[in-house]
């Protein structure tokens, strides 16, 4: 096992409660934008734990990762469906990292030797 996720999603709760007594405004704000997220109703529960947890897997963020874990478990996401989303993610991900390998190439080439 890599990571015992319940543990995981309770351990950043928990620490996420520091947070709130440090900066309360932050987090009010921050759980606006989540309560937001929830759109206009266009797309369901699993389409959109779907899409959080391919962003999560992007962006390496294992907060992320346990809590809409759970929310896809409990939106009834498949493990079928999020293998799915997941290779989308890899895709992206490589494909991103092959685009700003160009973009890379592109600005050393345009430094020229000193």
């Amino acid at each position: 096992m890599l990571n015992n996720w319940i543990d995981q999603l309770n351990n950043t709760r928990k620490a996420a409660g520091d947070l709130m007594k440090a900066n309360p405004k932050l987090v009010a704000g921050y759980q606006g934008l989540t309560t937001a997220q929830n759109g206009n109703g266009a797309l369901d529960a699993r389409t959109r734990e779907l899409i959080a947890l391919a962003v999560a897997v992007t962006t390496q963020c294992d907060g992320c990762i346990a809590s809409h874990a759970k929310a896809a478990r409990q939106a009834g996401v498949t493990e079928a469906e999020l293998a799915d989303a997941l290779g989308t993610a890899i895709a992206l991900r490589a494909g991103a990292a092959y685009v700003y390998s160009v973009r890379a190439l592109e600005a050393f080439t345009q430094f020229k030797p000193e």
